[in-house]
């Protein structure tokens, strides 16, 4: 009988978990692909454990950088936003990221959602919106003020090419400095609330020098959400960008309309480690003021990088996406990036070792040992798997299943790579397993049938079961495997907590073309194309 995931009962367990919104002013690279596959993968893996997932990504279309690019190109800021998006919608297509909702903050009901928001924190808290002259250095691609720490020669940390704009206007503050015990008291009893432990460190050095109040809205800022709260001069702004793009994974749900509880709070926030203090400090507070609850965790992954070089559009450090799909596919390129990248710390990518990883892992380990298994099974047993008991030989592969789901069920952490790192252990060990009993020579002896028979039979169960594995790393790869293997049903569709009652006995294979062909020939492109950072909203 097969194990088949569901989402049909209404005690399935519900799993909501979101990306970072991208913002709207470029096209989507790898920073970004790091994140939304890292995403997907949890989305996945958990839809095959049975949980009802609803996976959420967007983009963040307003503000003065968004503002000042569209004004550039000659174009009205709608028009420019809904260009990106669509090109973002294409390239997570293409990557086959299998979100369930796309929000937008240019769409009318996730600014109502804003301005509720703000409204409840005014009504439930009156002290916590005030009115101040403010002068700063204000850096527009991160659209935040700037304290000294974060400025090295004039110039942001983090945006080392634009130049910093002083600005002196009156604003709506947000009395952020009145949460810094919440934020202490919170990461000190809910450590897992940000992950990984780098991270909380961090916030927890930021929280010890104490925290300033912020602007929540901004003068002179047409492309924005309407702040709904006057000035006492009668003046209306725009709302401070963070505080349009924060309240997404809110709004997503419904918020404030009846139902929202459903789903909300969020299980998990992905996000790029350089946006942590506006995710740890700033959400959390907003969210508390306005009485809701909390999101259960944020985990900051790391940057991608070239050299230890990150990612910079303007410093000329890039790399073309679709150039890097077209290399090997979509698959292909998901499964080398996560196993390159891990996912609690930075990690480099390049082409040299992109096709080294492809070739090793996918082309020669895994697409071998599955097209090797398949031949001599059509070979010597008619193409039909035959019926035959587990070697101990596979006893080690159950401590590997162990850490696949240590490394993707979020128990210690989101650490996909080490869940890829798992799979390839068994892979690894299958292929020792053929050398080891050479199944090509016991054939020839009529008296080791059975032998023959528990070789391949557990060969064959082997590579079902990281097949199943992978489903969530390479979704359309696996598929065309499943089916040379004649299992029933999708690979997907198998319970990943079911993988000990996987029996192949009966099913007839038909060994076709190669899923993972190797490389022909090097065809490498130019070494300067680099590397990407993670998005920022």
């Amino acid at each position: 009988m097969m194990a088949m995931t569901t989402r049909s009962k209404p005690d399935v367990p519900r799993f909501y978990l979101t990306t970072a919104i991208d913002y709207a002013n470029g096209d989507p690279h790898l920073g970004h692909a790091l994140e939304k596959i890292g995403a997907d993968v949890i989305a996945r893996y958990r839809r095959q454990c049975g949980d009802d997932v609803h996976l959420l990504i967007g983009m963040d279309e307003h503000g003065q950088k968004v503002q000042q690019t569209a004004a550039k190109e000659g174009v009205a800021p709608q028009a420019f936003t809904d260009n990106i998006a669509l090109r973002f919608q294409a390239m997570w297509a293409r990557l086959g990221i299998s979100y369930d909702q796309f929000i937008r903050t240019t769409e009318p009901h996730h600014k109502t959602g804003v301005q509720a928001l703000i409204r409840r924190i005014a009504e439930r808290n009156p002290d916590d919106f005030y009115e101040r002259s403010y002068t700063g250095m204000y850096c527009v691609g991160c659209e935040a003020f700037k304290q000294d720490a974060d400025i090295v020669d004039g110039k942001c940390v983090l945006h080392t090419t634009r130049t910093l704009e002083e600005v002196e206007e009156r604003n709506w503050f947000f009395r952020l400095s009145k949460y810094q015990g919440f934020l202490q008291n919170l990461l000190a009893t809910n450590p897992s609330f940000i992950e990984p432990e780098s991270r909380r460190n961090e916030i927890l050095g930021l929280l010890a020098q104490g925290l300033d109040d912020i602007s929540a809205s901004r003068a002179r800022l047409d492309w924005a959400v309407p702040f709904p709260l006057v000035l006492s001069n009668g003046e209306t702004q725009g709302t401070y960008v963070w505080f349009d793009a924060l309240p997404n994974y809110l709004t997503a749900t419904g918020f404030p309309d009846a139902g929202y509880e459903q789903r909300w709070p969020a299980d998990v926030h992905i996000i790029g480690k350089d946006i942590t203090r506006f995710h740890v400090v700033i959400w959390p507070a907003m969210l508390e003021a306005a009485g809701l609850p909390l999101p259960k965790q944020v985990w900051a992954h790391g940057f991608v990088q070239l050299g230890g070089e990150r990612f910079s559009k303007s410093a000329g450090v890039k790399l073309d996406l679709g150039e890097a799909i077209d290399r090997f596919g979509a698959d292909a390129f998901r499964y080398v990036l996560l196993r390159e990248v891990p996912f609690d710390s930075d990690g480099n990518f390049s082409w040299e070792r992109f096709e080294e990883r492809y070739t090793s892992d996918l082309a020669n380990a895994f697409g071998n040992l599955a097209s090797r298994a398949m031949a001599m099974v059509e070979k010597y047993c008619e193409g039909v798997v035959p019926a035959a008991p587990r070697p101990d030989a596979e006893l080690d592969d159950d401590a590997d299943v162990e850490a696949y789901h240590g490394g993707l069920s979020g128990t210690r952490g989101w650490l996909l790579h080490e869940g890829l790192a798992a799979v390839a252990r068994m892979t690894a060990r299958a292929n020792e397993y053929v050398a080891a009993t050479t199944p090509w020579a016991v054939a020839k002896d009529p008296g080791r049938v059975a032998e023959l028979h528990q070789i391949l039979a557990s060969l064959i169960r082997r590579i079902a079961k990281q097949t199943v594995m992978l489903a969530p790393f390479m979704p359309h790869k696996v598929e065309a495997v499943w089916a040379q293997l004649g299992a029933p049903a999708t690979a997907s569709a198998w319970h990943l907590m079911e993988l000990a009652s996987l029996n192949p006995t009966g099913w007839r294979v038909q060994k076709g073309e190669g899923v993972f062909p190797r490389p022909v020939a090097p065809t490498l492109p130019s070494p300067t194309a680099a590397s990407s950072a993670p998005p920022t909203s």
